[in-house]
């Protein structure tokens, strides 16, 4: 049985469909929106036409019809007056030309105001091929203003000589590439200030260029842990910091020491900090060594530093394992300035908390056997704290004002009471016996006292 001979509209649906899909093909590949591709098009057939069949001047679009495949083209015009355009008559010599320009510009420079002159924005020239005055302008259209687009249809043509097949290739490369850099800098704009998985490529000096997926990520040494080593092929998180358009694609700035990235990698490891029932208000970091988080609950029955810990500590374990062992102090929040304070400075115990509204400073009492542990190595834990609280912290030590001291000095006031009383009995009537059974009973009765103001004191 002889096949069915296909129509030529047949034909160009199937061209189409084929068409079409190298269309889709390329949106999907380069991350490119449909519409751009076809403006894209649009732009290099109008470039053909132009370079076989248009005039120099002249600005001509061409519309596109992905559905039928054919294509218009349209030689536009904008509307002109005296405001917008400089109209300049045409000298019939060239040499007339050049001697009257000279002229004009020896006649500016002697002029008084020849500065002014020059600073002043001169009018664009009027151009026949691609202006239109407004006389004429409304014998076509009668409502026309200045300002106003008019397009002209042109002759459909289908045949383009290599110079402007050339022409077109080349519109079409440079316009997909600008797409696609633009398409890539919309997309890591968005994701400025997240956390997101990379590979290290290369290793250029200090600098470390990380493969992001579509694009390639810089981290400067500035941004770089002191006592980490990068390798290539390592697969690492890293914040964005900064994400900037560039010529050869958006240039995209790393951290590994930003503040904000302890807080993504929580956001990534507690579901409670992510859906916002725990809170991170404050964070301070010193990168490589520690890191100070101060937590709060939105909702009631939710422990903050349970939910950030984890169980049996693996949350925060698989944080400070990307960290690469970096210290995580985890501190309750509090509106109470004295106890967010006292808090910030664990594991220190903290005695007592003077306030300076006025001044924002806070002198801190801990015992003396808690001083070093205040501060911290080379002051590491106070500076912690007074970023994290933003007040500045002076820590005292003190010496007489832990409880052992108190109880000791309770003591010694019994006994002197028990002294006084056994003093100011009569010794006469009394044998050594009698004074030595009186001093043992006194001795219990201390022990009693002193063991029922240990009680209260607990």
């Amino acid at each position: 049985m002889a096949r069915k001979k296909k129509t030529k509209k047949e034909e160009t649906q199937g061209g189409l469909g084929d068409f079409g899909s190298a269309i889709s093909a390329l949106c999907e590949e380069k991350g490119i929106s449909k519409e751009r591709v076809i403006e894209t098009i649009e732009a290099a057939l109008a470039a053909a036409y132009k370079k076989d069949y248009g005039k120099k001047g002249q600005n001509i679009r061409a519309e596109f019809n992905e559905k039928s495949g054919d294509t218009k083209f349209f030689l536009v015009k904008e509307v002109v007056g005296e405001t917008t355009r400089e109209f300049v008559e045409v000298e019939s010599s060239e040499a007339e030309d050049k001697t009257e320009s000279a002229k004009d510009m020896k006649a500016l420079e002697k002029a008084p105001g020849a500065e002014a002159i020059e600073n002043e924005e001169r009018l664009p020239r009027y151009n026949l091929e691609r202006d239109l005055i407004l006389e004429e302008a409304k014998k076509i259209k009668e409502d026309a203003v200045v300002g106003d687009i008019l397009e002209f249809e042109l002759e459909t043509k289908s045949d383009y000589g290599r110079v402007a097949a050339q022409t077109a290739k080349q519109v079409i490369i440079q316009r997909i590439r600008e797409a696609e850099r633009d398409s890539m800098y919309d997309e890591y704009k968005d994701k400025e200030g997240e956390v997101i998985s990379g590979v290290v490529q290369r290793i250029e000096g200090r600098n470390v260029f990380i493969d992001l997926g579509k694009s390639v990520g810089i981290l400067f040494p500035s941004e770089q842990v002191e006592r980490e080593s990068y390798r290539i092929g390592q697969r690492l998180k890293v914040y964005i910091a900064k994400v900037e358009a560039g010529s050869r694609g958006p240039g995209i700035t790393l951290s590994r020491i930003h503040p904000q990235m302890v807080k993504k990698l929580f956001e990534l490891e507690v579901p409670e900090i992510f859906a916002g029932t725990v809170e991170i208000k404050a964070i301070a970091r010193e990168a490589g060594e520690r890191t100070k988080l101060a937590v709060a609950s939105m909702e009631d029955g939710i422990d903050p530093i349970g939910s950030c810990v984890g169980q049996k500590g693996t949350r925060v374990q698989a944080v400070i394992d990307e960290l690469s062992g970096e210290k995580i102090d985890i501190i309750l929040w509090n509106d109470d300035v004295a106890k967010f304070i006292a808090s910030s400075l664990s594991p220190a115990k903290v005695l007592r908390v003077n306030v300076k509204e006025a001044k924002k400073e806070a002198e801190v009492l801990v015992p003396e056997d808690q001083l070093s542990l205040a501060i911290g190595k080379k002051g590491q834990n106070v500076r912690l704290a007074a970023k994290l609280t933003g007040w500045k912290i002076d820590i005292i030590g003190a010496k007489a004002e832990t409880e052992e001291v108190k109880t000791e000095t309770k003591i010694s006031e019994e006994e002197k009471v028990a002294e006084s009383e056994i003093k100011t009995e009569e010794p006469v009537a009394e044998t050594p016996e009698a004074i030595k059974e009186k001093k043992s009973k006194a001795k219990k009765k201390i022990a009693k006292k002193s063991a029922k103001v240990g009680k209260e004191d607990e």
